[in-house]
């Protein structure tokens, strides 16, 4: 591409709509890579706000003659949203819901509408959009239209284009055209226009006779396709249809008219541009049940589906045992896994929905004496939960060998699907390599990934000789290449084998009558290149790392899990914990998956600079929360926090840090010093003037209030609070917080711990090196660490102690990072095997048997209180995996804490704070900070009455709804001291 076209290009679309075409190399490297294993960087981006600005550019785009490529969330697995033209990026601003129309159970949105946001609106009226992806936390409606998609519940609902009214597209030369069922007549009419819109007319009349015989013909014999251009709803005509399909005729038709909308469905950005698109809606039923039924070995199951099918089911999915051990490994999902009995190869998910939910019951009961039954919505969730990651936690392996999406849609006749299953078994052990199976087996339709590595030259060629058999067995069975998934760069170059010459002739007549120019996303679904170049990984590929302060080895070394990202984009999601800073902005840049992208451009020299890589990766991370949400919720397992301490630890290295991060990461420190004159620093700390010196010499945000310092903690009396005579021995973790700005939760710890039985014995060295951590002070935080241990030796030499502190920060910086600062010693295993926060090891039974909070609750004579408590949850309590003990653990403890001492708990529903630390603190960080808060957090506070009782573990999650909502919030603890709040 000529630089000085693009650049004319760029200036003509900046003077009609004042908006630029982002052509800096971090942008493109960010928009190189979809959930694919392909990698192409882009001309360039560019982000409509209003449908005039999709208008301009694809106008302009036909005049400059430059490619284009609309793309939603990038979640594409065949890489279609990746190439070398201008990506239109639609799903940041053309996310409005035009309308919703109940009576005729239709709605209009734009492309960027993302698929749950828009059920959430549509359940209101009790409807909703029948074809469920996946990834429907971060689908759009124009990702879906491109690709074809569809989900578990295809066999009611059938495919997207089975569910679309009419499309207004913007066609390649700029010009609109809605797409909507009209007589044949008046197409006839049409097709003799010299417009674009004319030509669309003139091919697919044409197609629709010529080629009639040939599409009956060779069509696959299953309607779960999304592979070629959809030419048999020109006819309209179906091979087979969906065995539960929800009305009379499949597809849906009326004698003598055409429709082209459901021919533009699954084109991949090919034709057209999308604009708007009405839809069918469907009703909500009433009632749905779930049966677990599990199986030793993944055919079976399949062999399985066609009797369970004849039973009249809404949904048949497919879990198999790999997704269920990468379930349990990662913290957002092991709690879900209730449904799982013993080790089973295979889970079939079956689902009946309708009015009787009696009727429903009985149904599921008849699948099997040992079925699992998911009656309530909570059950069923989690396991819709579960299901619906099974692609990014299939991909979460670590090391050069990775599960590939290149081969994993095929659909084929439901009855064949144990054949399929054996055969693709057999094509990979022949290649010396095995994959996972999972999906939808009541559609015919199983995702499987053949493990391979790509860095080498025979991965390389294994991928392209199981693609080439798998092609033979797809067209032996009567299946579709893709059921849902598109062509994309992945399989365009199979069409023809699949579809035979002939048709792939009409393929190209359509196209070339849509693009006459080939600026619509070339290179997919006609003249493609081969499906294996353009690959993210290639057998030249290497990486250049530093010596790593953390341990990697459980994620195969630092390159490693950086590589993790696979792009399926679930950090795209707009609720949970991950990623705020992305949920806040809606810039690609701060998802994790950028980040992962940049760091991994970094670390492989795709920049041009390795300046500009660092500056580029620094900024990513700036607005990284170190929240650990990722480490939770990413099904791929990718911890971000932990990548950005080590990065901030090698950049300052050799850049100079900003003053503030000493005074933040060494904040117990100066809080000493200040609490000695504690009357003076708080009144420097409140006084306006210096607020703002401190602003613009530390960046330290004037808008906020610094916490007072406040006299130490007194714990004289505790001992005596106690009642028993036999006790054991705990030591207790101060931190800057409580023990500086806070003692009187410290007092009410050290009360409640003497309470339970407990004698408290303080560890000096305050805190456990979080402040440390968080500003990538590692070779410090490191010998922070090895103080605290040496102090906690002292006091229980032997190491039976169990550690307690009241600041999740703190605390599980003791469990997450201090195994991974030293990997090879026991003693920092021990430390993190033994540390809790208070509500953890209240909980749990001491050495004599009786459980502590029942001990604290009697001896501090606490009847219960059956008041409502809100509880806002820290971010690292949402990041923990659940205990093996049993017992409670992170938020969950809490929660249970506060029923055992009488209270109603009820979850403040929202994601992290905003706060972070130091993060809110900031003046570069106090907008977003607050944006993030104003998100959920701040509107559910506001909601509350102004009695309501708010209480949160973290001191900065404290700090941040006191700050954005006025409302008074205690820690937890305190309700032992002052049960009155």
């Amino acid at each position: 591409m000529d630089l000085d076209i693009l650049s004319d290009f760029s200036h003509a679309l900046n003077k009609q709509i004042s908006e630029d075409i982002k052509t800096d190399s971090v942008t493109k490297k960010l928009y190189s890579t979809d959930a694919s294993i392909y990698q192409i960087e882009p001309l360039g981006v560019f982000t409509p706000r209003t449908s005039e600005h999709l208008n301009a550019i694809v106008e302009l785009a036909h005049a400059y003659k430059i490619p284009i490529l609309p793309r939603g969330s990038g979640s594409s697995l065949a890489g279609q949203a990746v190439g070398a033209a201008v990506i239109i990026d639609c799903s940041r601003y053309l996310t409005k819901i035009v309308n919703v129309n109940p009576e005729e159970k239709s709605a209009i949105v734009e492309p960027g509408v993302i698929l749950d946001d828009f059920n959430r609106v549509a359940s209101t009226y009790g409807l909703k959009y029948g074809p469920d992806p996946a990834s429907s936390d971060r689908a759009t409606f124009g990702g879906m239209l491109g690709n074809n998609s569809t989900g578990a519940h295809s066999i009611q609902f059938g495919m997207t284009a089975d569910n679309v009214i009419s499309i207004r597209t913007i066609l390649s030369d700029g010009s609109v055209a809605t797409l909507n069922e009209i007589p044949i007549l008046t197409a006839t009419q049409r097709a003799k226009e010299k417009s674009i819109e004319g030509r669309l007319y003139r091919s697919t009349l044409h197609i629709r006779t010529k080629y009639e015989g040939e599409i009956r013909e060779r069509w696959p014999d299953t309607w779960r396709r999304s592979s070629g251009y959809s030419l048999n709803y020109l006819l309209p005509w179906s091979s087979t249809a969906p065995p539960q399909w929800h009305e009379q005729e499949y597809p849906r038709q009326i004698a003598d008219h055409i429709n082209l909308a459901p021919l533009f469905v699954g084109s991949e950005g090919t034709l057209a541009v999308f604009q708007e698109a009405k839809i069918n809606l469907v009703s909500t039923p009433k009632h749905t049940i779930l049966g677990a039924l599990s199986f030793q070995s993944v055919s079976a199951a399949c062999d399985a589906t066609p009797d369970i099918l004849a039973r009249r089911p809404s949904a048949i999915e497919l879990i198999p045992r790999a997704l269920i051990e990468r379930a349990r490994s990662v913290p957002a999902y092991a709690d879900l896994l209730w449904f799982v009995h013993g080790n089973p190869a295979a889970i079939l998910i079956v689902e009946f929905s309708g009015d009787d939910k009696n009727l429903l019951f009985d149904q599921v009961q008849k699948l099997h004496s040992n079925v699992v039954i998911a009656e309530s919505p909570k059950q069923q969730d989690q396991i819709w939960k579960v299901r619906k990651v099974g692609l990014g936690l299939l991909m979460s392996r670590p090391g050069d060998v990775k599960p590939l999406p290149f081969v994993e849609d095929v659909a084929v006749p439901v009855e064949r699907l144990g054949e399929f299953v054996r055969e693709f078994e057999r094509i990979m052990a022949s290649h010396g390599t095995e994959g996972d199976f999972y999906a939808h087996a009541s559609a015919g339709c199983l995702h499987v990934r053949p493990l391979i590595n790509l860095k080498t030259s025979d991965g390389r060629e294994s991928m392209r000789a199981i693609a080439e058999e798998v092609v033979e067995l797809t067209i032996r069975l009567g299946g579709a290449f893709s059921g849902e998934h598109g062509d994309g760069l992945a399989r365009s170059e199979w069409l023809e084998m699949i579809y035979g010459p002939s048709l792939m002739n009409a393929f190209v007549e359509l196209k070339q009558a849509a693009d006459p120019a080939g600026i619509m996303n070339p290179g997919k679904i006609v003249l493609p290149e081969k499906m294996d170049e353009n690959l993210r990984y290639v057998p030249d590929y290497r990486t250049k790392i530093w010596q790593p302060i953390f341990d990697f080895s459980a994620q195969g070394g630092l390159a490693s899990a950086i590589e993790m990202c696979n792009g399926a984009g679930v950090c795209r999601k707009i609720d949970g914990v991950m990623c705020p800073s992305y949920q806040a902005t809606k810039d690609e840049m701060h998802s994790t998956r950028g980040r992962a992208n940049l760091l991994r451009g970094m670390i492989s020299g795709r920049f041009p600079a390795d300046q500009r890589a660092e500056s580029a990766v620094f900024e990513a991370l700036d607005l990284c929360l170190e929240c650990k949400g990722c480490k939770a919720e990413c099904p791929s397992g990718v911890d971000m926090a932990k990548l950005k301490y080590e990065f901030l630890h090698q950049y300052y290295q050799h850049h100079r840090r900003p003053l503030r991060d000493y005074l933040f990461s060494r904040i117990a420190t100066i809080a000493s010093i200040g609490q000695v004159i504690a009357p003076i620093s708080n009144a420097l700390a409140g006084n306006a003037i210096l607020r703002s010196v401190a602003d613009r010499l530390f960046g330290i945000s004037k808008q906020r209030r610094l916490p007072k310092l406040r006299r130490a903690a007194n714990y004289d009396d505790f001992e005596s609070s106690s009642t028993s005579e036999i006790f054991e021995h705990v030591i207790y973790l101060q931190d800057a917080f409580t023990k500086y700005f806070y003692p009187e939760i410290s007092e009410a710890a050290h009360q409640t711990l003497t309470a339970a039985g407990s004698r408290v014995h303080d560890i000096s060295t305050v805190g456990a090196g979080r402040t440390l951590i968080s500003k990538g002070f590692l070779t410090a935080a490191k010998k922070h660490a090895q103080k605290v241990a040496r102090e906690v030796k002292i006091i229980d030499p032997k190491g039976r102690m169990a550690i307690v502190g009241v600041e999740p920060s703190e605390i599980y910086t003791m469990r997450d990072e201090y195994p991974e600062l030293f990997p090879e010693d026991e003693e920092f295993a021990g430390i993190a095997e033994r540390s809790f926060m208070l509500e953890e090891f209240l909980l749990r039974p001491n050495p004599f048997g009786r459980t502590r909070i029942d001990l604290a609750r009697e001896n501090l004579e606490l009847d219960g209180d059956n008041r409502v408590v809100q509880v806002f949850g820290h971010c690292y309590q949402k990041a923990q995996p659940p205990a093996t003990d049993g017992y409670p653990f992170g938020e969950e403890a809490t929660v249970e804490m506060l029923r055992s001492l009488g209270y109603q708990p009820k979850l403040i529903e929202s994601g992290c704070c905003g706060m972070a630390g130091s993060f809110g603190y900031e003046s570069n960080h106090y907008d977003l900070s607050m944006q993030i808060g104003e998100m959920h957090l701040f509107p559910a506070i506001r909601s509350m009455e102004d009695e309501m009782l708010v209480v949160a573990p973290g001191v900065s999650c404290r700090a941040q709804i006191e700050s954005g909502t006025n409302h008074e919030v205690i820690h937890p603890v305190q309700l032992f001291a002052n049960p009155e709040g």
